[in-house]
């Protein structure tokens, strides 16, 4: 008989959420798609909606201390609004840790679908195909984790496959190679924290700073994430994307990692600021032994 997957290595999924006991988009795609495993929906305390999660997911609702997960966090920066995801990132950690987990998968609140990127001869997918059983994918990253000894290892997202089968990642994959980022969703092993900083672009400021101290992050190709658009989505960061757009967004990955961070222009008709990593900059390099003295 087939193991499910939370009883598989201490694993389990947190869903970050903040003012949308309603509308947590990603707990009903992973019913959808069947996930068969630990689920945790985790607050802040300063929520106004707490016993609204309360009433709907009852014991799957975690509450953290938000004053805690800033006195530990580097927001970049010297404002006052406490409206970020990074500090429950994070405290992510401790949550698991006191759970008595070894893994665990971070995601947002707002992901509507779960796809097939390439088949198993790494073709790129044209057609957009859901995922039937999510229990698979995740148990074979958790092995990958467990069995590599890296970091962290992401999903892709829609941004990485612009040009389809021309893609930077597309083109990696068929070559069976990785991006080194992760973005969105983490799989992340309790033992081994990675630190989180910035108020917005966290998760590039992580694999940014971590990655130029030798950490092992990967991004997985064939499986990508669906995100309902940010600014028609309201509660979670909505409001701080209104406010401070994407130029101001990606200067905090600069702050961070002025060494290997730009700007650069994204899109083709709705173009908008966006940063890009000069990699070779980046991260730590395994030099060619025909150089060796």
């Amino acid at each position: 008989m087939r193991k499910k997957i939370n009883e598989y290595e201490k694993f389990a999924v947190f869903i970050l959420s903040h003012g949308r006991a309603d509308n947590v988009v990603t707990y009903n795609t992973l019913k959808r798609q069947n996930y068969t495993g630990k689920i945790y929906i985790v607050v802040d305390d300063e929520d106004p909606f707490i016993d609204d999660y309360k009433n709907r997911y009852q014991d799957e609702v975690i509450v953290f201390n938000k004053q805690l997960a800033i006195d530990m966090t580097d927001s970049a920066d010297v404002l006052k609004k406490r409206n970020s995801v990074v500090y429950a990132r994070n405290y992510a950690y401790k949550i698991a840790e006191n759970l008595g987990l070894q893994y665990f998968l971070v995601l947002d609140d707002d992901y509507s679908t779960f796809t097939n990127v390439f088949d198993n001869s790494r073709n790129y997918i044209t057609k957009r195909t859901a995922i039937k059983c999510l229990d698979n994918y995740f148990r074979s990253m958790i092995r990958f984790l467990e069995n590599s000894d890296i970091d962290c290892v992401a999903m892709s997202q829609g941004g990485d496959y612009i040009g389809g089968e021309n893609s930077t990642v597309s083109k990696l994959h068929a070559n069976g190679k990785m991006s080194r980022k992760a973005m969105n969703a983490f799989f992340l092993r309790t033992s081994k924290p990675l630190t989180f900083s910035g108020r917005i672009n966290e998760d590039v400021n992580m694999y940014i700073n971590e990655g130029a101290i030798g950490k092992i992050i990967f991004t997985y190709p064939r499986m990508r994430l669906e995100q309902i658009q940010t600014q028609s989505n309201t509660g979670g960061l909505t409001d701080i994307y209104l406010d401070v757009g994407t130029y101001v967004k990606s200067f905090y990955s600069i702050i961070c990692q002025p060494s290997c961070m730009r700007l650069m222009m994204m899109g083709v008709k709705n173009r908008r600021i966006h940063h890009k990593v000069i990699w070779k900059h980046a991260v730590p390099m395994i030099i060619s032994e025909q150089y060796k003295k």
